[in-house]
């Protein structure tokens, strides 16, 4: 973890905010919280370093809108989304927009830390000042574990009850590692005649 690495996290819920940069703090990452999606626009930094952790259901602009804003706005801090209502399409959506993980509520303090700094790895290539070429694209912590237990030879459903997730976001992540695989596929750039 980088030391100058912050969570922005984003809830209206007040308990759910704090509970959380509490958690955060105790694990040794620096937290910022803002009650709302407009909020953290306003204090929004094209330098800013981190993840956002952000909630789906939200009063005014909800975790969609606003990262749908945040890439408008060409911001290059990862985003989690999380929900304690999360359905496939949503996941499906928060990903393609470009999410870096999606994690359902109540979720276990090891899956979150685990998340957060996978988010935290992505993004650090992207402050280095030289132009980088295109990589392999990486595979979250969760999307691996779905990986291995698949290759393994596991149902949906085991792995869903072994990683203490739904069936539903199984699915989703194994439809995000195809896509990322489908995308290498498709690059000129990642094949060579050697």
């Amino acid at each position: 973890m980088s030391a100058d690495a912050t969570i922005y996290i984003v809830d209206d819920d007040i308990a759910m905010r704090d509970s959380l940069a509490l958690l955060l703090g105790l694990k040794g990452f620096r937290t910022q919280i803002f009650a709302s999606a407009e909020n953290l626009l306003a204090a929004y930094s094209p330098n800013w370093f981190g993840c956002m952790l952000v909630d789906l259901r939200m009063l005014g602009m909800d975790g969609l809108q606003l990262q749908a804003e945040l890439c408008r706005r060409e911001c290059r801090v990862p985003v989690v989304i999380m929900t304690a209502y999360g359905d496939v399409a949503t996941a499906r959506a928060a990903l393609k927009a470009g999410a870096e993980d999606f994690l359902e509520k109540p979720f276990d303090d090891s899956v979150l830390i685990d998340v957060l700094q996978s988010a935290l790895g992505a993004q650090a290539p992207l402050r280095q000042s030289a132009p980088r070429a295109k990589e392999v694209p990486q595979l979250t912590t969760r999307e691996q574990q779905v990986a291995d237990m698949a290759r393994a030879g596991l149902q949906v459903k085991q792995i869903a009850a072994k990683l203490n997730i739904s069936p539903r976001t199984v699915e989703v992540y194994k439809s995000r590692m195809s896509q990322k695989l489908r995308g290498l596929e498709d690059d000129p750039a990642s094949s060579s005649d050697a």
